[in-house]
């Protein structure tokens, strides 16, 4: 991996790191260990904002979830991710979201939140990987109950690489924006009964209450999921340069793994599920399955 890739990332490690300081050009350059001129053009090159933006963009959707999940003082989450003033907070939150921070705390809609990527797990989704070495891989039984599902389609993709290729990465970002039953996101794969015309097996959405009546954002559907047990597949913490390999791991334990030693047998006509893969906690995957005849 270049030198220019690994400077860009260590610029958005600083950035995650100190964002409720103030975050100058030059501390970044420094990070970077290039000069701040040529250290803006990589930033702007790689991830196609400048510095600023991107520490704009990230700090809003930190306010919009705090807004979203605590009770707290529009002024006081202004302060303290760097807005010079509850009115400059106020302007810049309508401008990203389209709605100010006081009706959002007051009624949470779905919006699109900025998930930083880092710059260099996108150039390794791109090499080819291989398990040279087997994770231990922790095996849970899990009762969910019935509920609904909001997700946003693809055309044909299988997996997440294809998911993004087709929709794009921005969906993620909507789908956090919303209270989930499980704390987060979830990506499906979907059973034919589950999945309309010309559309993807691999989905992302948010689990929500059966009876949820809340706001659908354009484009999204919602599906019905019923009371179902699973069996979650748990790997240990990896670095984060290393999660197609944790992945593979996880998913080799799954396709190997005999359902019978608990007393099941596979539920294929529930959707298997994918968390969002996070180097402290270790990769996740939760497969349905059903009691033996």
């Amino acid at each position: 991996m270049n030198e220019q890739i690994l400077a860009v990332q260590r610029m958005q490690d600083y950035i995650e790191l100190h964002l409720d300081e103030p975050i100058t050009l030059s501390a970044l350059a420094r990070v970077s260990l290039f000069s701040p001129w040529y250290s803006y053009r990589l930033f702007r090159s790689y991830l196609s904002l400048s510095p600023a933006d991107y520490i704009r963009k990230l700090r809003l959707s930190r306010a919009a979830l705090r807004l979203r999940d605590e009770s707290c003082r529009i002024i006081d989450v202004a302060f303290d991710l760097g807005f010079g003033s509850a009115d400059t907070f106020t302007r810049t939150f309508f401008r990203e979201f389209g709605l100010n921070p006081s009706e959002y705390a007051r009624s949470p809609i779905p919006v699109t939140l900025f998930i930083p990527y880092g710059v260099k797990y996108r150039q390794l989704r791109k090499e080819t990987s291989k398990m040279e070495n087997l994770q231990t891989i922790f095996v849970q039984p899990v009762h969910k109950p019935a509920r609904a599902c909001i997700i946003k389609r693809a055309v044909q993709a299988e997996d997440y690489f294809a998911y993004c290729e087709q929709v794009g990465c921005d969906v993620w970002g909507m789908l956090t924006s919303m209270p989930s039953l499980c704390g987060e996101p979830v990506c499906l794969w979907l059973p034919e009964r589950y999945k309309t015309p010309g559309t993807s097996t691999y989905v992302q959405g948010v689990e929500v209450a059966q009876d949820y009546a809340g706001p659908v954002p354009e484009g999204f559907d919602v599906i019905r999921l019923p009371e179902a047990d699973y069996l979650m597949f748990h790997g240990q913490p990896f670095c984060e340069e290393d999660y197609c390999q944790a992945i593979d791991a996880v998913q080799h334990a799954m396709r190997t793994y005999d359902p019978a030693l608990y007393g099941y047998a596979w539920d294929d006509e529930n959707p298997r599920i994918q968390l969002e893969p996070r180097g402290e906690r270790g990769y996740i995957e939760l497969r349905a399955v059903k009691p033996l005849a």
